[in-house]
């Protein structure tokens, strides 16, 4: 393959379509951030639609609820509507609420119903590990045996799980499958259309998390007639630290009375009558348990904005082409220095590069020391994000040739080779 030089890499910043969005953002321009699949940059119009929240409270008091441009009583249905797009979603399918964590817990409470013959929950050995503590702890709750009631699904080789043994777990003890979109480390994209209707004609369940996922690629969950979905907003979808989650419902399953209750689930009109029996919503938002966190939605407007205007296919198109050029780089720049490529180097990886090695906790170090904004995952992994609407091409030369300054100097060195607290 050709060598790629740095005027090419100009050339593809002077090409980009989309280059115009990164005023949108927040960048030091000291700094190298490459860690927006963890938590994504602040746009402006995130910041506008925040204190626009704080405003309303300051400027109406209780009154909120009703009033200013966003009355509080509809905002997690108005920005539902907002990112369903993103999600493939009818409006009525998705509801902006609660966490990850708990928006699974209220599928699991919801939709899990062991039977004698169809009890056991699918899970994997790769996914993020919050998925699984929930699992079980609903087992754990039911005084249910992790061994006879949890199905894991293992990687050959610890870095990709291979569908075909996802599909040949769906056995007719089998009730739901909890199953990733796009796996954190490698960036492993999981074929949901395909899961989907393999799952179903076992007459299994399936919930995907698409936590790394929403904001990067494209989803089509209601044509794929996928059951469930949860995701956070604060990674791809830049809603800020603490931003409120969201999740799929499939209109097949509207009507089911949700397995953890709150007023909020209630239907809109009845909510305020306040009555001892509870009047669900026909929509996803019956699955509401709690108040909307409004200040923590109130970020999620703006950024869901822009979003709205650049559409999902653009920026799924670029994150590729970024994504591309780090691999070809790291091929390039640091064939001798023992770095595994450990993501697919295909279109089916989602939005961020997964190098491994063994010294990568200390090279992490070295290259937040050099305002490079990497994410460590233990024990050997670096994952390296360049997002669509705020990071350059440029950009991604930079982050490897400095990696590679970092490595012929050995300037790692001088770090302990284990993480931090917070890694």
């Amino acid at each position: 393959m050709k060598e790629i030089t740095f005027e090419d890499v100009k050339r593809l910043d002077e090409k980009d379509e989309l280059r115009s969005y990164r005023d949108e953002f927040y960048i030091r321009e000291d700094t190298l951030y490459m860690d927006g699949n963890s938590l994504g940059l602040m746009s402006k119009r995130a910041e506008q639609s925040a204190l626009a929240m704080v405003e309303s409270w300051k400027e109406f008091g209780i009154d909120g609820w009703q009033s200013g441009e966003h009355p509080w009583f509809y905002v997690s249905e108005k920005v539902a509507t907002q990112m369903a797009p993103l999600v493939g979603a009818k409006d009525h399918e998705i509801i902006v609420t609660g966490s990850t964590t708990v928006n699974l817990h209220q599928i699991l409470t919801t939709f899990y119903k062991p039977t004698r013959t169809r009890y056991k929950i699918v899970a994997d050995t790769l996914n993020f590990p919050t998925d699984t503590y929930a699992i079980k702890s609903h087992l754990h709750a039911r005084e249910f045996d992790e061994e006879s009631y949890l199905k894991m699904v293992e990687s050959k080789d610890g870095t990709f799980i291979c569908e075909e043994d996802i599909i040949a777990s769906f056995s007719e003890d089998v009730a739901i499958a909890i199953l990733p979109s796009v796996w954190y480390r490698s960036g492993q994209i999981l074929d949901m259309k395909r899961i989907t209707e393999e799952a179903h004609a076992k007459g299994v369940l399936v919930a995907f998390d698409l936590s790394h996922s929403a904001g990067s690629i494209p989803h089509h969950l209601h044509d794929w007639n996928a059951d469930f979905a949860f995701w956070c907003t604060y990674k791809h979808l830049n809603g800020g630290p603490g931003a409120v989650g969201a999740m799929f419902v499939h209109e097949n399953h509207l009507g089911t009375r949700p397995g953890l209750a709150g007023w909020f689930g209630s239907r809109k009109e009845k909510q305020f009558d306040l009555e001892q029996t509870m009047t669900p919503a026909g929509d996803a938002g019956a699955f509401q348990i709690g108040t909307p966190h409004v200040l923590n939605i109130g970020p999620l407007i703006g950024s869901l904005s822009i979003f709205t205007e650049v559409g999902i296919y653009r920026i799924r198109e670029k994150s590729l082409q970024l994504t591309s050029l780090m691999i070809e780089l790291v091929k390039q720049e640091l064939h001798s220095f023992n770095f595994t490529i450990a993501n697919p180097l295909d279109d089916t990886r989602g939005g961020h590069v997964y190098l491994e090695h063994a010294e990568a906790a200390r090279i992490c170090k070295a290259l937040k020391s050099r305002r490079v904004i990497p994410d460590f995952r233990a024990p050997s992994g670096i994952r390296l994000a360049p997002v669509a609407l705020y990071n350059s091409f440029t950009e991604v030369w930079d982050t490897v040739h400095i990696l590679k300054e970092i490595m012929e100097e050995k300037m790692y060195e001088k770090y302990t080779n284990e993480r931090d607290v917070i890694a």
